[in-house]
C-alpha cells in the first residue's frame, strides 16, 4: 500500500496535476502542474524544492562500521573524512553491480548510507562478526533536495555560514530553530544543490522554513518529470533502467559490472580491506570490459530532414524517456541500446544515455540510433560524447563572490 512521506500534507496540496507515482513505497509527485517545464527551469535558473524521502537510507554505527561497510562497498570507506559524502557502489561476489548510493560519515564511528532500492537484508547478512549496528532509517528521516543556482541563497538565509559555505560533497550537521537537521551538498541534477535530512515529527516545520525564505529566490517545488530531465543532462545513471540490479536479472547477459556503467571510478582495488567482489572486478579491469556507458548527442539535421519528408516539424518528446533503443555503427550492425534520454532545454540538443560496445565508444564517433517516424523505424546519427552534458561550475564551486 502506497504511504504519504512526512512532507505530504504539502506536496499534496501543492500538486494541481493529481500526477502521483509510488516511489519506494510512497506518493512521489511526478509534476506540479500538468507540465514540468518551470520545474525544470526553477533547478536550473532559480531554485527547486523536491520531496525524495523515498531514498532507502540506512544507520550504520559502532567502533566496526567503517571496517563493515568497507567490506561490503567497491569503495575504501576507511578514507571517508569526518563530514563527508562519497558516492558509490557495490557488487555481488562475482563482481556485479547490486546498486549504487552515498555514504556520508557523520562521525567517526556513524555513517548513513543511501539506495535506490532496499538493501537491508544484504547489508545483515554480513553483519556477523562486527561490532555493529544496521537501521533502517527510511521511514523515520525525511528528505528534500534543494537545487538550483540560487539553493546556497536560501541556506545562507535559514542557517548562516556554516551551510553556506559548505563544500561539495561535505555534510554538517546543525539546527534550525531547534531542530536538528543535516545537510549534505549533494543532489541528482548536476547542479548546485543540497539534500536536507531531518526526522518525520519535524518535517513540515523545515519545509515550511525554507518554502518562506524561498519566496524571495523564485524557489519551485518540483516532481520527478523534471529531474528526470536534470539527471540526463548530468549524465547519471539510474538503477532499473539504464542498468538492473544483479539481484533481480534472470540472465547473467542482463548483469553489469561497475566499468561498465562508467563507475570504475568508484572501485579502489588496491591498499585496502578485502572486499566483496574483489578478485572478480580485479580480473575485470585487467581484461577490459565489453560493453562501455556513453553519452549521445542526436543530429538535429537529420531529425529534421527526417519529419519533412512526411511533411511534418520535428516533433520531441517533452519528458524524459526509458525505453531502450538499439545502436548501430556506420555498418549497420547493433553496437548496443541508448537506455534513457531526453531534449535539454538549457543545451538546446537531443541527448541520450547507452551502453555501447567499447569498440564504438571513442569520443566523436559516429552512431545511429533508431528513430520512429509515422510508425516507420529509421536511423539518427548519435555522436559519441562524454558525461556529463552539463556541467555547471557553481555545481563544485568552493569560493563565492
Amino acid at each position: 500500500m502506497t504511504r504519504p512521506t512526512p512532507f505530504h500534507p504539502r506536496t499534496s496540496e501543492l500538486c494541481k496535476s493529481m500526477r502521483w507515482k509510488d516511489w519506494g513505497g510512497y506518493y512521489s509527485t511526478l509534476s506540479y502542474e500538468n507540465q514540468h517545464d518551470a520545474e525544470y527551469a526553477a533547478i536550473r535558473y532559480s531554485a527547486g524544492l523536491m520531496d525524495v524521502t523515498p531514498l532507502f537510507k540506512y544507520e550504520v554505527y559502532g567502533p566496526d562500521a567503517a571496517h563493515f561497510l568497507n567490506r561490503i562497498i567497491a569503495k575504501n570507506i576507511k578514507a571517508l573524512k569526518l563530514g563527508q559524502t562519497t558516492y558509490c557502489c557495490w557488487t555481488d561476489h562475482f563482481g556485479k553491480v547490486l546498486d549504487d548510493g552515498t555514504v556520508t560519515r557523520l562521525r567517526e564511528d556513524y555513517f548513513r548510507v543511501t539506495a535506490a532500492e532496499p538493501c537491508f537484508h544484504w547489508f545483515k547478512t554480513f553483519e556477523r562478526g562486527h561490532r555493529v549496528t544496521i537501521e533502517d532509517s527510511t521511514d523515520t528521516i525525511g528528505t528534500l533536495a534543494l537545487q538550483g543556482p540560487r539553493s546556497r541563497e536560501i541556506l545562507l538565509q535559514l542557517f548562516g555560514s556554516e551551510v553556506g559555505d559548505l563544500k561539495f560533497f561535505r555534510a554538517v550537521e546543525t539546527k534550525l530553530d531547534g531542530i536538528d537537521v543535516t545537510v549534505t551538498r549533494t543532489g541528482y541534477t548536476g547542479d548546485l544543490g543540497y539534500e536536507i535530512w531531518v526526522k518525520n515529527d519535524s518535517a513540515l516545520k523545515i519545509y515550511d522554513a525554507i518554502s518562506r525564505v524561498g519566496q524571495n529566490y523564485s524557489l519551485v517545488p518540483f516532481g520527478l518529470d523534471a529531474l528526470d530531465v536534470a539527471r540526463v543532462e548530468a549524465g547519471f545513471i539510474m538503477n532499473g533502467v539504464d542498468y538492473f540490479s544483479a539481484n533481480h536479472c534472470m540472465t547473467e547477459s542482463r548483469k553489469s559490472t561497475p566499468y561498465e556503467l562508467g563507475l570504475g571510478w568508484t572501485v579502489n582495488l588496491e591498499n585496502r580491506d578485502p572486499f566483496i567482489g574483489q578478485e572478480a572486478l580485479r580480473k575485470m579491469k585487467q581484461k577490459g570490459s565489453k560493453w562501455s556507458f556513453v553519452g549521445l548527442v542526436l543530429d538535429w539535421d537529420e531529425q529534421e530532414r527526417l519529419f519533412a519528408k512526411y511533411d511534418l516539424p520535428p516533433q520531441i518528446c517533452g519528458h524524459a524517456w526509458r525505453d531502450a533503443v538499439p545502436i548501430y555503427n556506420g555498418s549497420g550492425k547493433q553496437v548496443g541500446q541508448a537506455t534513457s534520454g531526453a531534449w535539454s532545454p538549457i543545451l538546446k540538443l537531443n541527448l541520450a544515455l547507452a551502453s555501447v560496445e567499447t569498440s564504438s565508444a571513442s569520443p566523436g564517433e559516429d552512431l545511429y540510433i533508431e528513430y520512429t517516424v509515422e510508425y516507420v523505424r529509421h536511423r539518427v546519427k548519435a555522436k559519441v560524447t562524454k558525461t556529463p552534458f552539463f556541467n555547471p561550475e557553481r555545481k563544485r564551486q568552493s569560493k563565492w563572490p
